[in-house]
């Protein structure tokens, strides 16, 4: 029955998206001539069909689609706000005009409010569908009220996402405190942190890529529209979500992990897209950086962490001892300083910079410390003396161990 709703909801966005694009059509051909093929013609009063208008006439359309009573009204309501949605997007940033959805391409419902708690037990209560059993992860906790449940087809089996709401206010963390830490993520080693410690990573899809090659060629044997093309595609659907899976599933962990280190965690705000697009493109895909900065950023706010960003330009060029600048490309992968002698691994010099960096763009780096500067303090203008400072990071990790204070 799941799957005949999604068809019926993919038939009536594609119906009100032809009547969105009949309307723009019928509004920007010339007055005095029409195309050589054909021009979809509206008369001049016609309304432009926006959210609230397509709504209204889905009352009519079930006289006219008896099927459409199948599925219940508000779901209908929201697949013709998932249009809506995706046409506003579009003419805010000025591209990305939606597009008619095949079949198999609609994969969510979205049941938006219930009137009571559907979840009874080990069983879910959906209008028109009744009592389902699930597989439930962890129950709801006291306090919080179901509002909107929305229904996933995944080639795993069907998923349930249940948005859950309450009058509890998460205390949000504006200022960092206790241990920094910063963090630099890379191919070579997926993880390096200013405490000196190296995440060798993990690269999934390399790793099942064998399986999954196998899979694509025997899907691209079978004849398409076949009940066996659609066997074949259902595996490899399946090794693609087994992948997804393993690979969000080391993330979280690996953001615990990281949540356990330190107190305020600082990461670069580079943009993962920029890199993706070089030849080392498939790889950083696999590793999926820009979906672990967002599990970090989720981890850091329910484990009570302050998460920061900060400038990335010019991380790996930067000693994090005296702060110059040391030029190396990527085949050099220990950092040494010709300036103060500091030598350490190329990653984790880059997450004690961001370390650094993140330090000084908040209040963390101002406690205990005077402001004003050393070099003129002291009298002595050699940028030499200067530079034998300890730097930021490891000021603070030595004040919250205790240990006596050292000199380069």
């Amino acid at each position: 029955m799941l799957d005949q709703w999604l068809e019926i909801c993919r038939c009536s966005y594609n119906y009100a998206l032809r009547e969105l694009k009949g309307w723009i059509a019928s509004r920007k051909c010339p007055a005095d001539r029409c195309s050589l093929q054909s021009e979809y013609i509206m008369s001049a009063d016609y309304p432009f069909p926006s959210y609230h208008q397509q709504q209204n006439q889905l009352p009519k359309a079930k006289k006219v689609f008896p099927e459409l009573a199948l599925v219940p009204s508000q779901v209908l309501q929201t697949n013709v706000r998932r249009l809506h949605d995706a046409w506003d997007f579009f003419r805010d940033r000025g591209f990305g005009f939606p597009r008619f959805k095949k079949y198999g391409q609609m994969k969510s419902l979205l049941f938006p409010q219930f009137r009571s708690n559907p979840l009874t037990g080990w069983q879910i209560k959906l209008p028109k569908l009744g009592k389902v059993q699930i597989n439930l992860h962890r129950p709801i906790p006291n306090g919080f009220v179901i509002k909107q449940i929305r229904v996933v087809k995944k080639a795993m089996g069907w998923f349930a996402v249940i948005s859950i709401q309450s009058d509890i206010n998460l205390p949000e963390i504006e200022a960092p405190f206790g241990h920094p830490l910063g963090l630099d993520v890379g191919l070579s080693s997926y993880l390096a942190t200013s405490d000196n410690y190296i995440e060798k990573g993990r690269k999934f899809f390399k790793t099942e890529h064998r399986r999954l090659k196998v899979l694509q060629r025997r899907l691209s044997r079978k004849q398409k529209r076949s009940n066996n093309y659609e066997k074949a595609r259902k595996k490899v659907e399946k090794q693609h979500n087994h992948i997804a899976f393993k690979r969000k599933d080391y993330q979280f962990q690996l953001a615990h992990k990281v949540c356990d280190m330190g107190d305020s965690i600082f990461m670069e705000d580079i943009d993962f897209r920029t890199m993706a697009k070089g030849f080392l493109g498939k790889h950083t895909l696999d590793a999926g950086f820009g979906q672990f900065r967002d599990i970090l950023k989720y981890v850091c706010k329910i484990r009570g962490k302050y998460f920061g960003l900060v400038d990335h330009r010019g991380t790996s060029q930067t000693c994090p001892n005296c702060r110059a600048e040391v030029r190396k490309t990527l085949v050099l992968r220990v950092h040494n300083c010709p300036e103060c002698g500091y030598e350490c691994d190329r990653d984790v010099a880059s997450a004690q910079e961001i370390c650094n960096r993140g330090i000084e763009t908040t209040t963390l780096g101002l406690r205990g410390k005077e402001t004003v500067c050393q070099v003129e303090v002291s009298g002595v203008m050699s940028l030499d003396n200067w530079r034998r400072g300890i730097p930021l990071w490891a000021e603070i990790s030595r004040r919250e161990s205790g240990s006596p204070r050292y000199t380069a």
